[in-house]
């Protein structure tokens, strides 16, 4: 086997047992995250501070990425980042197995702490992940990634749905019971992801090509940031959908959280095939799910039929899995290595907030109409796509200039 070949081979190897890694760590968060909001309303929390727990957990773990990038390709300590980053996030899980309603102040900490984990670990994962582009192509190697996180976060809240099964009460004790074995998992995954930093102490030196631009002065990175904004800004969170189903009534209650395993399905499925389309025909494959994913939101919100429904939510779900994949990837090809963390610091803040102000916007359009939600998501994806052309123009040029 020849030293290219050889590194391909190490390449993939880290690459899925980052994956593996990515897999049990969302299979623990996610199992947390599915019953945080009915174990914070049994220890007393309000609706409000609920809500807002969320909301500001969720700004924590994205407008912090840009920092902990920036951390990252400064010391290039990218281990350092990701073991401290995942000890922080998969912690805090166990650790609210001991609290109870005398101290339901400790939770709420807890649960942004766990957020505040994922915001140090995500920037280095990212640039790790990426390092691994040279030898199986940016869209497979996050198409790899998704597809892994998507089946840690399927089967965590299944675990958990059978530890509250076998221990329904009515109190907390189950709830405690799920955060405790969770913490098993937490621990699985820390030994693991120490096992990987021994076995591939060096994993930048995967990537040998040079791409000499960083995002400063780079109007390709910053067109690319306008589209992605565009992006999320027109598309709709999945809880918004929910509540319209149920409002409409054209499913029974029972039936929306299989509806999300349907699209989370796709989204595995979705991930990777755009991830291999990616690495055949560039940008144009995320203008192709872009453009799919625009006729989730007319199917769902306007026609009141299953059928059209259940095919808005496929649409919705191959949304979800092409911008996992190609999103990313895209920023690999684009920034060199040195501050590719930092970029997806960047990328995570643009995108965190642009998707919290489209939510918004959009609930906000609800109380109106429907009508005006889809008109709404329909012109941001459409800028979105014009942006993506642009992009794709400033590519060609700058690769003319350059050569």
């Amino acid at each position: 086997m020849n030293d290219k070949a050889s590194l391909a081979k190490r390449a993939f190897l880290f690459l899925l047992l980052l994956g593996f890694i990515s897999l049990l760590s969302d299979f623990t968060h996610e199992g947390a995250r599915s019953i945080y909001g009915q174990y914070l309303g049994l220890i007393g929390v309000s609706a409000f501070l609920v809500s807002f727990t969320a909301g500001l957990g969720e700004f924590i773990g994205q407008a912090l990425r840009v920092v902990t990038g920036i951390l990252a390709d400064k010391t290039r300590k990218y281990w350092f980042m990701l073991i401290a980053g995942y000890a922080i996030n998969l912690l805090a899980i166990p650790a609210l197995a001991f609290v109870d309603a005398e101290i339901w102040q400790v939770a709420i900490v807890l649960i942004l702490i766990e957020r505040v984990g994922k915001a140090i670990r995500a920037p280095a994962k990212s640039a790790l992940t990426s390092f691994t582009a040279p030898h199986l192509g940016a869209g497979k190697a996050f198409a790899i990634q998704e597809a892994l996180d998507q089946l840690g976060a399927f089967l965590g809240p299944l675990f958990v749905f059978a530890i509250l099964s076998a221990n329904d009460d009515g109190t907390v004790r189950g709830y405690q019971l799920a955060f405790g074995y969770l913490g098993i998992f937490a621990i699985l995954t820390l030994v693991i992801l120490y096992v990987a930093k021994v076995r591939y102490p060096h994993p930048d030196e995967f990537e040998t090509r040079t791409i000499v631009r960083g995002f400063k002065g780079n109007p390709a990175f910053v067109l690319y940031m306008v589209a992605i904004g565009f992006i999320a800004m027109g598309f709709v969170d999945y809880p918004v959908i929910a509540f319209h189903l149920d409002e409409i009534g054209a499913f029974n209650v029972l039936y929306v959280p299989l509806l999300y395993s349907l699209a989370m399905g796709v989204d595995a499925v979705s991930a990777l095939f755009f991830g291999h389309l990616f690495d055949k025909i560039g940008v144009k494959s995320l203008v192709i799910a872009v453009a799919i994913a625009m006729f989730s939101v007319p199917l769902v919100f306007l026609t009141g039929n299953a059928v059209a429904i259940v095919a808005g939510i496929v649409f919705w779900g191959i949304g979800m899995g092409a911008q996992e994949s190609i999103l990313k990837s895209v920023v690999a090809t684009i920034v060199s290595k040195e501050k590719r963390a930092t970029s997806y610091g960047i990328f995570s803040a643009v995108f965190g907030f642009t998707w919290f102000a489209g939510s918004a916007i959009v609930g906000a359009l609800y109380a109106l109409s429907p009508v005006y939600i889809v008109m709404f998501t329909v012109a941001m994806e459409a800028l979105g796509i014009l942006s993506l052309f642009l992009f794709q123009h400033k590519q060609k040029l700058l690769a003319k200039t350059s050569g």
